[in-house]
């Protein structure tokens, strides 16, 4: 039984973080994973996902978690904001998209803000980061702007304006891509004078 103890913590290592399922689809027994908290060799960072104890972890944990346990779920606005270092706000919430049709995630901890996309929205502007050793798919920063004035009822137009300002100051945006993303989210006519009077 050592040998699939050994292999769960290596899988562990490699991953970040792991569920039962990705036990299961190696036919290891999920039943390790109860042995292995108990000898303190795992530790249970949240219902269903198991880490390395004492494993270095940054300030974006919490997304990592979110998406080893929804790896479907793109993380997105205020969220992919803070992530892309493009606000002062410090979201309590993590921010997810998922399909228009899809069950919505659950979890325990980190709270969920789920927002839903369709089309073009649910698949342009999509980038892979990988925190903590887990692969986390996030709005890239001219499609996180243009969500941001989107969905401006929710989080307000001063968080969109800031955003857009501080990436523009920041040349992480063009004009172009600014323009593609606001067409793909239906906001172009919205984010128009606001993108014109860019300096």
């Amino acid at each position: 039984m050592e040998i699939s103890y050994q292999a769960i913590l290596d899988l562990a290592s490699q991953h970040g973080l792991i569920r039962p399922r990705d036990l299961n689809e190696r036919g290891l027994p999920t039943v390790a994973l109860t042995r292995l908290v108990r000898q303190g060799r795992l530790q249970r960072v949240g219902r269903g996902l198991y880490a390395i104890p004492n494993r270095l972890v940054s300030e974006n944990s919490a997304l990592a978690e979110v998406a080893r346990k929804h790896p479907q779920a793109i993380i997105c606005l205020l969220s992919a904001l803070r992530l892309r270092e493009l606000t002062t706000q410090s979201p309590f919430e993590v921010w997810v998209a998922i399909p228009n049709k899809a069950r919505a995630p659950k979890m325990d901890y980190p709270p969920l803000r789920v927002v839903r996309f369709s089309g073009a929205a649910l698949t342009e502007g999509i980038e892979e980061d990988i925190i903590d050793g887990v692969p986390v798919r996030v709005t890239n920063v001219a499609r996180t702007v243009a969500d941001c004035f989107k969905f401006r009822n929710k989080i307000g137009l001063d968080v969109a304006l800031e955003a857009l300002q501080d990436a523009w100051r920041a040349k992480r945006v063009g004009m172009d891509e600014l323009w593609r993303y606001a067409t793909i989210c239906r906001v172009a006519n919205v984010m128009r004078p606001y993108m014109e009077s860019l300096p």
